[in-house]
């Protein structure tokens, strides 16, 4: 996913539409939560301009990840749309640095983008739906049991059970 400032600047007038498939499995190394990744399919197209190029792309694939219970693989879909502009120049020409990127040489490259807006998908927890699955960490042990948020806030320390009622008996007087 590479083309030469030249290369783009000849079809500036036709569109360039983008329908590819990606290996960025080396971006576990950049993450080591990601335990795999399918190949990533890109699809779009390209503004061309004189002074920059803007791609309007979706990536769809999937990750394996692991989930923050049980440490389960876990498979995480992306579908990301994501519009990216790179300039060829800069003098002269106002930009946000952030949402632009700076062509260095000759070449725009397009793959360091996409692994980066794959790399900001991740989410910070992911959840296997089978929480009772044979390879999940063990839900209870030695004088110990994992339990619900529900589960819990049904409970009641029978030693604070008379505290529930305090502010409403405080409220009365």
């Amino acid at each position: 996913m590479k083309w030469t400032i030249s290369q783009l600047q000849k079809i500036r007038d036709k569109h360039l539409q983008i329908d590819e498939i990606v290996d960025v499995t080396d971006i576990k190394e950049r993450d080591p939560q990601i335990r795999d990744v399918s190949p990533i399919k890109v699809t779009g197209r390209a503004d061309i301009g004189s002074t920059k190029v803007t791609f309007h792309l979706h990536l769809s694939g999937k990750f394996i990840l692991p989930c923050s219970r049980t440490l389960v693989d876990v498979n995480y879909p992306i579908d990301i749309e994501t519009t990216e502009t790179f300039l060829f120049k800069t003098a002269g020409i106002e930009y946000d640095g952030d949402d632009v990127t700076i062509v260095e040489g000759d070449v725009v490259d397009l793959l360091p983008v996409i692994k980066e807006n794959l790399l900001l998908e991740i989410p910070m927890q992911v959840f296997c739906e089978d929480v009772n699955s044979e390879e999940a960490a063990p839900q209870s042990g030695n004088d110990w049991t994992v339990i619900s948020e529900e589960e819990n806030k049904q409970k009641v320390d029978p030693r604070f059970a008379k505290l529930a009622d305090f502010f409403e008996n405080n409220k009365e007087s």
